[in-house]
């Protein structure tokens, strides 16, 4: 046996007020029929009886539930692929603790905000790879979150189209059935902006195409830091210095705004994941979709019945209490 409600200071207060009230009634009964050699005893019967009635009421008010049934339920949502960069300048420490530790973290609270829609999770560098399909399961998309590191992915400079091209090819990997609407379909793509790919403009034009929203988010600072180095050091260049990495803004905000999007920036002294939620949250869902879930079977209406019918009998039968 469950219950829909914990009993609370509402219902304590109720239970307080009902033994005063009724005990003030007997009092006022038995000073009035005191005169008349009368103690008013006949009321005796009926304590029972509305004691039994006020226990029901305040059990069917509790909500007792006793078992599980199925129930559809309809929702309306939104197809949401994060693109997460995993490259080695995400492990720059202009944002602390790194670019990516940052990140990930708001991730993690923003995928909390949208238990309604499915996510998934694709990790990038120079190639691109489903790290989590989309779900509705919270928990296993948070697991894979917490275990984002740089070295999931092979090494290499950091290439935006192939992330971009595999989120697009799994949105129609699965054709939507006859009448059904679309869904309304979401990218979130979090990096540096460090691009050293190809011609961008056959992925936007596609993005463009289907209609998808773009949000990018920019990690890092415009002053840079050094790339740390498995084993110690840091990353060196060509010419054997130190390798500074930044926050390349530019192609980031073009990505967005050809994508009927916005860019956002993540740093230590900026933080604009709160708008980027609010954005996500303007996305409206287009389709609905009819889920079957458990939910606990809530029986109230056999203590409210009972309650009522001992009411009725309470107001039926009637009792003189003092007697001419």
């Amino acid at each position: 046996m469950n219950w829909a409600y914990p009993l609370g200071w509402p219902e304590v207060v109720a239970i307080g007020l009902v033994v005063v009230l009724y005990t003030g009634f007997v009092l006022r009964t038995r000073r009035l029929a005191a005169p008349f050699g009368q103690r008013g005893w006949r009321l005796a019967w009926k304590l029972p009886l509305r004691l039994a009635y006020f226990a029901l009421l305040l059990i069917a008010l509790l909500g007792p539930a006793y078992g599980t049934t199925k129930q559809a339920v309809r929702t309306a949502g939104k197809d949401v692929w994060l693109l997460v960069d995993l490259s080695r300048s995400m492990d720059a420490s202009d944002v602390a603790p790194t670019r990516l530790q940052k990140a990930r973290a708001e991730l993690s609270r923003l995928v909390s905000r949208f238990q309604a829609d499915r996510i998934g999770l694709i990790v990038f560098s120079n190639s691109a790879f489903v790290q989590c399909p989309l779900t509705y399961d919270q928990g296993a998309l948070q697991l894979f979150l917490s275990t984002l590191q740089t070295n999931l992915v092979p090494g290499g400079s950091t290439d935006l189209a192939p992330a971009l091209q595999l989120a697009l090819r799994r949105f129609t990997a699965n054709p939507r059935t006859q009448g059904t609407p679309p869904r309304a379909l979401t990218l979130v793509l979090v990096s540096d902006g460090e691009d050293f790919g190809e011609n961008l403009e056959p992925v936007l034009r596609e993005l463009a195409r289907t209609g998808v929203h773009l949000f990018t988010v920019g990690v890092g600072t415009v002053e840079g830091s050094r790339i740390p180095r498995e084993g110690g050091g840091f990353v060196r260049d060509a010419k054997g210095r130190d390798a500074v990495t930044q926050l390349q803004p530019t192609v980031l905000r073009r990505l967005a705004t050809q994508a009927e999007g916005q860019y956002f920036e993540l740093s230590d002294q900026r933080n604009e994941f709160p708008q980027l939620v609010n954005a996500l949250n303007r996305v409206e869902g287009k389709a609905e979709q009819v889920r079957t879930v458990s939910v606990a079977d809530n029986r109230y209406r056999y203590p409210l019945l009972l309650a009522l019918a001992l009411m009725m009998l309470d107001v039926i039968v009637t009792v003189r209490v003092i007697r001419p």
